[in-house]
């Protein structure tokens, strides 16, 4: 990412999972002083767009559908990942609509 914006600073939002929050990342950090993270609050699922991603998903790919083997999950889910790939402005209206 960093290599992708050479210049001016870029923001990070994450959510409060203990990973984003490791020691090891301070040096990084400390090194790469344009990246700033900013967190959401504690508990914040209808501002995670992931958590509205990962709803789509189980709306659309795995509910009340029994796969029998694990890799028909992985291979319906990765299709509907690669329609959603193919129409960006669908999902960006799909999933910030909540905000």
């Amino acid at each position: 990412m960093l290599v992708e914006y050479p210049e001016g600073k870029i923001f990070m939002i994450l959510d409060n999972s203990r990973i984003h929050h490791a020691s090891q990342l301070k040096p990084f950090l400390d090194k790469h002083k344009r990246l700033h993270l900013v967190f959401l609050p504690k508990y914040s699922p209808k501002l995670n767009l992931t958590e509205g991603l990962w709803k789509w998903v189980r709306q659309n790919v795995i509910n009340n559908v029994y796969f029998k083997k694990f890799y028909l999950i992985r291979l319906h889910v990765s299709k509907f990942m690669k329609r959603l790939n193919a129409s960006p402005q669908k999902v960006i209206d799909r999933l910030l609509v909540r905000l």
